[in-house]
């Protein structure tokens, strides 16, 4: 509480009022879509990686002076998504401190989806909170105010804005599987495809490189081929729109 209260001081004289920025970061590993949250000092409650507006900042530079201040990320497909403004967002949780709280304000947050490559970001909690870490978002755990809504808003957008927006490419390493590619979709969309005609679906876009190399599986099954996504060709799909709805 302490701790909040030291902030709370700070942030009247830097950031805009009743305006945040709460972020969710996906991220795919291990044939799973993930979202990094940190957890807070003076409970077991989860939140999204978020922040405040300096008086003279941009949004968009607070998302990202954010991200990295927050979890160490940095340089990565952000994306405004749409804001949230319950009258109610953060009463209960911040019911025990005093109404002077700065969080306890009303604030109306942007959201924002940002894509990375799992294995380039090493999560780091910051100053108020005593874990980041990445969590499957088909397990999520308890999340403060409506940060689930806001997950959940975020993952509808990437199922609406998939053929239009470097998703795979963002999220994928360099080199991956069509299985990893396809799990990736079905996760976002919500369903399971048919592998024969989500591979001719795939090869039909022309943006993937298949590579001269297979992952070593050490079983006895047949290596699984190795992609890339050709850059140029994807752009230059996603400018026109994939031409087949999922």
């Amino acid at each position: 509480m302490e701790k909040f209260k030291e902030l709370s001081e700070e942030a009247w004289q830097l950031y805009l009022l009743h305006v945040s920025i709460d972020c969710v970061v996906f991220g795919f590993h291990d044939f799973t879509l993930k979202v990094l949250l940190l957890k807070g000092l003076h409970d077991d409650s989860w939140a999204l990686p978020g922040g405040y507006i300096g008086n003279e900042e941009d949004i968009d530079d607070s998302a990202i002076r954010t991200l990295k201040e927050r979890t160490g990320a940095e340089n990565i497909y952000l994306e405004q998504f749409r804001a949230f403004g319950s009258p109610n967002r953060s009463e209960h949780y911040f019911s025990e401190f005093p109404d002077t709280l700065w969080h306890k304000q009303r604030f109306v947050t942007i959201g924002y989806y940002a894509l990375v490559d799992y294995t380039l970001v090493l999560p780091k909690p910051d100053s108020i909170s005593s874990s980041c870490e990445w969590k499957d978002i088909e397990n999520l755990p308890s999340l403060i105010m409506d940060h689930k809504y806001i997950i959940d808003q975020a993952l509808t957008t990437l199922r609406m804005q998939l053929s239009h927006k470097p998703i795979g490419y963002s999220l994928l390493p360099d080199k991956f599987t069509m299985p990893e590619l396809q799990k990736l979709y079905e996760i976002i969309l919500g369903k399971k495809l048919n592998r024969g005609n989500f591979y001719r679906k795939m090869m039909g876009y022309d943006i993937l490189d298949k590579l001269d190399e297979s992952r070593k599986s050490g079983g006895a099954h047949k290596s699984p081929n190795l992609y890339r996504f050709n850059k140029e060709k994807y752009e230059n799909a996603l400018s026109n729109g994939l031409k087949e709805s999922w």
